[in-house]
């Protein structure tokens, strides 16, 4: 899950200062009495307040083991990851993605955590987070803040279209947000604007709910691409909406969701499709008196199934404090802890305990209706699929930037993805 900026001067400066992993922080005492780096990736400033303070605990209650506090950058994490680990200077505890640890774990780089983890926190986040950290039979990371998409709607639009307005209990079917688009696209305004620069996550994730999947194993394990019916739903009904219905404005097809906002706010779109933690940029950005609301993503036969990525907290298999290293995770990942990391970023904590926390079910900026959907989200379907990352850059986002704008067909399309994708993934499983 690669967050997006718009506050950049106060990120960038913050990943600037510690650009080399090795350089920041002190490092760990070799040989000495244990000493841990934690590189965070927090970039808005609550999230980064909170996850000092987290540091600041620990080392009060743990003066035996001080904690460095590492500034990271979602911009250049894997390639710093990558240099760190080769060079034998990775930080001790490692703040990142599920979607990035793959090649990681295969690698070597980072520890498994099987056997280490304390009961508490492996009983409290629940199964379906974990098999996003499980690779080849280990778990490399502990899920801890996930993000469901929504759609982020106009609310003075909405009502006045006539049209349902869906909730978690009973949402929209895909059926149903094609006629609510239709419903709410008016002179000079879209129903819908679906920014797709990185159009792969946001297409495989919402084919779950009609029980796509794109990426399946066959019998010995290995991993083959196909794109059946129920994988062409969603992508289908995109296009449509750009190309055949005009529902759907075929500028924002390039844009990242920060950049459709000023459309948004200004009434050329009535929904956009946005990660959850879009609501912080909602809060501070909106005009005086402009109103916005939260619904779920469609449904289909998979229901409000959807993929996630959640962000992830490992430990480098180079540390020689492995056990202080878990020890630490644990103590940053108690409940309360978990909420105030939420809190900081938008966001849904992965565990039970902190899910059920009533400062996440407010109507206030419409908490109650993601946490309603976190029962629902499941690990993104190329989660430890290698060749992933190489296929989604050289074969899947051209190819669907593409079909989304109308360049080629749907026969192309899947000819793309499948026929190209399987020689990239053959690469990687020989």
């Amino acid at each position: 899950m690669r967050r997006r900026r718009f506050l950049g001067g106060t990120a960038a400066a913050l990943a600037a200062s510690c650009a080399p992993l090795s350089g920041c922080g002190g490092g760990a005492e070799r040989g000495g009495r244990p000493r841990l780096r934690f590189l965070s990736l927090a970039w808005q400033k609550e999230s980064v307040e909170a996850n000092r303070q987290l540091v600041r605990a620990w080392n009060r209650v743990r003066p035996d083991v001080p904690v460095d506090y590492v500034q990271g950058s979602w911009d250049s994490v894997h390639d710093q990851l990558l240099t760190s680990f080769e060079g034998g200077e990775a930080p001790d505890v490692i703040h990142d993605a599920s979607d990035d640890l793959a090649d990681f774990a295969y690698g070597g780089s980072l520890a498994d955590l099987s056997g280490r983890l304390p009961r508490r926190l492996r009983e409290d986040i629940p199964e379906r987070s974990w098999e996003a950290v499980t690779f080849g039979g280990g778990v490399y990371g502990v899920p801890f803040l996930q993000e469901p998409r929504v759609l982020v709607a106009n609310r003075a639009l909405l009502d006045s279209s006539g049209v349902r307005v869906p909730t978690p209990r009973s949402p929209w079917s895909w059926e149903e947000f094609e006629d609510a688009a239709r419903a709410l696209t008016r002179r000079g305004a879209y129903g819908v604007a679906w920014p797709l620069k990185e159009p792969v996550s946001a297409t495989l994730n919402l084919a779950l709910s009609t029980g796509g999947r794109i990426f399946r194993r066959r019998a010995d394990g290995s991993a083959e691409i196909r794109f059946d019916a129920v994988d062409q739903q969603v992508p289908r009904i995109i296009r449509d909406q750009v190309v055949r219905h005009g529902t759907a404005s075929r500028t924002t097809l390039g844009m990242g969701g920060s950049d459709t906002l000023p459309g948004f706010f200004a009434g050329k779109y009535a929904m956009v499709p946005l990660g959850f933690s879009f609501r912080q940029q909602l809060d501070q950005q909106a005009p005086k008196g402009f109103a916005w609301t939260v619904l779920p993503a469609p449904a289909g036969r998979g229901g409000l199934r959807q993929g996630v990525s959640p962000q992830t907290l490992s430990v480098a298999e180079a540390s020689p404090y492995q056990d202080e290293a878990v020890a630490f995770i644990d103590f940053v990942l108690r409940p309360r802890n978990m909420v105030r990391l939420a809190l900081g970023d938008w966001m849904l904590p992965t565990g039970t305990a902190a899910l059920r926390d009533p400062a996440l079910h407010t109507e206030e900026h419409d908490w109650a209706t993601g946490t309603a959907l976190a029962a629902h989200l499941r690990p993104a379907p190329a989660q430890a699929v290698r060749g992933y990352p190489e296929w989604k850059d050289k074969v899947a986002t051209p190819a669907l930037q593409e079909f989304y704008s109308g360049a080629i067909g749907e026969d192309e399309l899947g000819d793309r993805l499948v026929e190209d994708g399987n020689l990239v993934l053959a690469r990687y499983q020989r």
